[in-house]
Order: structure tokens, then sequence, then C-alpha cells
């Protein structure tokens, strides 16, 4: 007697469908396109120290943005890749996007003497803390 097996219409073809329709691309060549900004943020008495890691940008599409204590890193990425044979463009890939990175450190931030430095796709921010007032005791009349 053979085995009774249930038919499901929805069954195999169409998750096998989705699955496929919704996997992430990968560019040719081993490229990936980073989706996020990578930071580490090291903090001494003077100043921070963030290294974000931002790899095949160029240092011209970054920009950075300080308010009080809040630092936000912009990069526009461009990147256009023609496969041609015989003269003819057979394939044309062209990506444009923007990452972006925000968060707050424990301290506002002296903007004029912030420094920026890009090398080998790390940036490298030096941040100095802005000088605190101190607490002023008042008395009571």
């Amino acid at each position: 007697m053979a085995n009774l097996v249930r038919f499901d219409p929805f069954g195999d073809p169409f998750e096998d469908f989705f699955r496929r329709a919704f996997k992430p691309v990968r560019w040719e060549g081993g490229e990936a396109q980073p989706l996020e900004i990578k930071v580490d943020v090291d903090e001494n008495d003077k100043a921070y120290t963030v290294k974000a890691e931002i790899p095949g940008i160029k240092k011209e599409d970054i920009n950075i943005q300080i308010d009080g204590n809040q630092v936000s890193i912009i990069a526009e990425s461009k990147r256009e890749k023609d496969v041609k044979e015989n003269g003819k463009v057979i394939r044309s890939e062209r990506y444009y996007g923007s990452l972006y990175r925000s968060f707050s450190l424990g301290q506002d931030i002296d903007q004029a003497g912030a420094t920026a430095k890009y090398s080998d796709g790390i940036l490298q921010l030096t941040l100095p803390k802005k000088a605190t007032a101190a607490a002023k005791k008042l008395t009571v009349q």
C-alpha cells in the first residue's frame, strides 16, 4: 500500500521563491557593500578617540557633524562597474548609497579642537572634551 501525502499548494515552490527573492546580494569580485559603520570609542581625561571602519569610501565623501555630545558620521558610497565584451556594454552595475552612524558621548565636545584623519579605510577622530565649569555652591540667605 502506498503512503498518502497531504498536498500543500503553498509549500516548497513558493517558499523557495521568496527565500531567493529576499536573499542578500553580494557584489562580484567578493566586494560586499558595508551595511554599517563600525565604531570603537576610547576615552581618557582630556579627549575621546573614535575609530570608524569605512572601507572603500573616498575621504571627500565623508561628512562629520558634532553637536554638543552628539557625533554623526555620514559617508556617501558611489560604485560603478561596466562589463564589456567586444567593445559593447553587456552589463552595467551602479550603486549609490549612504552610510550613517550617530552616537552620544558622555561629555560635550570642543569642536574647535576636534581633528579627523582617514587612512586605509579607518576614520580616526580626536574629540577633546569641553572644559566643564566647577560646581557653584549657593548660600541660602
